[in-house]
């Protein structure tokens, strides 16, 4: 094995290691944004409901 083949096998597994740190810290922020998007779907439902229900009560 050359020196230039070593560093090539080096260079494709820090690679391959960067790719999957960046990949996975993607998928983990797409998951955050979907969760927070449907707290804020429930949220907005059950504000519509308690005052709807609150509104009832009133009169």
């Amino acid at each position: 094995m050359t020196k230039s083949t070593v560093w090539t096998v080096l260079g494709v597994i820090v690679a391959v290691v960067i790719a999957w740190w960046v990949v996975s810290a993607l998928f983990s922020l797409l998951w955050f944004i979907a969760k927070l998007a449907l707290v804020a779907v429930v949220a907005v439902a059950v504000y519509a409901g308690l005052r709807s229900l609150l509104s009832r009560q009133d009169r």
